[in-house]
């Protein structure tokens, strides 16, 4: 609450989470409400390298078939922003 009045709001994202994990990755299931369904890896860093985190999720890449260009860098409140203007 203190946020939003200090900084404001961009935007509301409902989405619901089903979250798994294995080892250091933290695998979430989310349905985003006007947006879908989408996959994210977390790797948890520590001490390994960005590096290695990185072949960590390129591994569950692999592994789940997730191509590269089905990657999406833009946050889910982007998403919304740009679908709503649309």
């Amino acid at each position: 609450m203190i946020l939003s009045r200090t900084l404001g709001v961009v935007g509301i994202v409902r989405k619901k989470r089903v979250l798994y994990l294995h080892g250091q990755t933290r695998i979430h299931l989310d349905s985003v409400e006007g947006l879908g369904d989408f996959l994210e890896l977390e790797v948890v860093l520590d001490p390994e390298s960005i590096e290695q985190g990185i072949a960590i999720a390129r591994g569950f890449m692999r592994t789940l078939q997730v191509a590269d260009d089905a990657l999406e860098p833009r946050a889910y409140v982007d998403l919304l922003t740009a679908a709503n203007a649309a």
